[in-house]
């Protein structure tokens, strides 16, 4: 899952991984169901992340 992906995700990258629009992913992000960072006005989500939002949300355990 996701190793296409670098490490550390733009938004773009992130919206295209999730298959989400960038509205949502900025809900997810200002929610806190969807960690990430911010350097300036750019927002950076790490692969982990998204794996680990991936898996809460489709309540899957591994």
């Amino acid at each position: 899952m996701l190793e296409e992906y670098p490490d550390i995700l733009t938004t773009e990258e992130a919206c295209e991984a999730l298959r989400i629009g960038y509205n949502a992913l900025y809900d997810l992000l200002g929610s806190g169901k969807l960690k990430g960072y911010r350097n300036g006005r750019v927002w950076r989500i790490p692969k982990a992340s998204i794996r680990e939002y991936i898996l809460e949300s489709a309540k899957i355990s591994l």
